[in-house]
């Protein structure tokens, strides 16, 4: 990654940049979806990013437009075969009962943590621990697991579909971890705070609050301005792609 400083000038110009990419990818795809709404059986990606933004949440400097509070994606071991849709459906949780598996995804994780903070009636001594847990403990969780379904499965979100192997050094990686380092307002001059009410600034970690996301790898790195000429190329192959299959 080019490791170069931003002023933070130039880092608004790349913002709106970056929003304005986003923008054009939601018209060209018919808008945004909540994970409420999705199913498996939906057109998705075999390998994609997404981007999640939350009810609440807007741009400072662009009035209502939405802020993005997440970025992942997925596949970044050699030996992953999970695709975009599997990833999402991890975050959503299990359908029929509303509940989910915080240990197999650490966005259900870290708003979990969020809730409790937030609100002690959800406060569970094992959440977060381990990486399996036995029916007994999964039942005293169950509450909160479905406290968590009902905030992300009504965040909405974009999707971008980047079809390249799975691996540390794939397009993925480079997309993701580029915007959110862009994103991120930890140890910078804050741009796009978070509303006083967004439900991270009850996060334990410090990285979550201070950055303004649902993220804490890559909150602190510079990003390189170039990745925005290739999401901006990605976007356009999406559009291209969805409107003429």
């Amino acid at each position: 990654m080019d490791i170069r400083q931003t002023t933070t000038s130039s880092r608004t110009k790349d913002l709106s940049r970056f929003y304005r990419t986003l923008e054009r990818l939601e018209t060209g795809i018919g808008g945004m979806r909540k994970l409420s709404d999705c199913h498996g059986r939906m057109k998705w990606p075999d390998r994609g990013v997404y981007f999640f933004f939350e009810p609440g949440e807007s741009r400072s400097d662009f009035g209502a437009n939405p802020r993005v509070v997440r970025i992942g994606t997925h596949a970044l071991t050699s030996s992953s075969r999970t695709s975009l849709w599997n990833r999402l459906s991890q975050h959503r949780g299990v359908a029929a009962t509303g509940g989910g598996n915080h240990r197999g995804s650490i966005f259900r994780l870290i708003v979990g943590e969020a809730l409790m903070v937030r609100d002690s009636r959800y406060s569970v001594t094992s959440w977060g621990k381990g990486t399996s847990a036995s029916s007994d403990i999964r039942a005293t969780e169950i509450e909160l697991e479905k406290k968590v379904s009902n905030v992300i499965r009504e965040m909405p979100f974009l999707w971008l579909e980047v079809d390249d192997p799975p691996g540390r050094d794939s397009l993925r990686r480079h997309i993701e971890r580029n915007s959110i380092a862009l994103l991120s307002s930890y140890n910078r001059t804050v741009i796009d705070p978070p509303s006083n009410d967004w439900l991270g600034m009850h996060s334990p970690r410090t990285k979550i609050r201070e950055s303004g996301l649902w993220n804490q790898n890559h909150v602190e790195e510079t990003y390189d301005p170039n990745f925005l000429s290739v999401l901006g190329d990605l976007v356009t192959k999406q559009i291209n792609t969805w409107n003429h299959p």
